[in-house]
């Protein structure tokens, strides 16, 4: 048989089976994060409700805790077996504020003991000062010094060796305890027993040379105006 069988059925009166028609499928839309129309999946959110914000300690914090909760592992405060926060932090801290305050009072001690000792040398000064000042109006037109005098008289003030010029009369009564020798400003000025014992109550400092009339004569090496000073002595 030459016919195929399709051919033989479409002879006895059968139709062939219709094609089904062929349809086109929709594009599908591009994927949108957060679901469609872009928005978050989930459903919408409540007016006025914040999103999370991405970070926020707690939220991806591992094991899900909250802020400030303690993790894993670890005590709160207050919990048994757990040390207190900040105890050790603030026994040291007083430690520090101790010391600091130790420190304070040591400072503000040295620096009263040197106001105090600045204050005393001015005071010490000011009376330096006013007796000196006493002393010249004391002495004013009163010293006995003599131009022409040319013997000299050595003795010792202020650990080294002065002189003074006196004549011949001069040097008998000074060796007697008669006269005396004051300093003052730099200058020697010979002047009376009685003037020198005034002069040593307002400012001994300033007695250079007095002598004791009961003192063995051997006892003042510079009595004699022959004595010569050593090369070695500073003037």
């Amino acid at each position: 048989m030459s016919d195929s069988l399709r051919d033989q059925l479409l002879g006895l009166g059968f139709k062939p089976a219709p094609k089904p028609e062929r349809t086109e499928k929709p594009a599908r839309p591009a994927h949108k994060p957060g679901g469609p129309h872009g928005k978050p999946h989930g459903g919408q959110q409540a007016r006025g409700q914040k999103p999370a914000q991405a970070g926020r300690p707690g939220g991806d914090r591992p094991g899900g805790g909250a802020r400030g909760a303690p993790g894993k592992g670890q005590s709160g405060r207050g919990q048994p077996g757990g040390r207190p926060q900040g105890q050790g932090r603030s026994a040291r801290t007083q430690e520090e504020i101790d010391l600091a305050r130790a420190y304070a009072i040591r400072a503000q001690r040295e620096k009263e003991e040197r106001i105090e000792a600045e204050r005393l040398k001015q005071e010490e000064a000011r009376l330096r000062r006013e007796a000196k000042a006493k002393l010249a109006e004391l002495i004013k037109d009163k010293a006995l010094n003599d131009k022409e005098a040319e013997l000299v008289r050595h003795f010792e003030y202020g650990g080294k060796i002065k002189r003074i010029y006196v004549n011949e009369a001069q040097l008998k009564q000074l060796n007697a305890g008669e006269l005396g020798v004051l300093q003052l400003d730099g200058r020697y000025q010979l002047v009376t027993a009685a003037l020198l014992a005034e002069a040593e109550a307002i400012f001994p400092p300033a007695i250079a040379l007095k002598v004791d009339p009961n003192a063995a004569a051997g006892d003042d090496p510079y009595a004699d105006p022959q004595y010569q000073v050593p090369d070695d002595l500073v003037w």
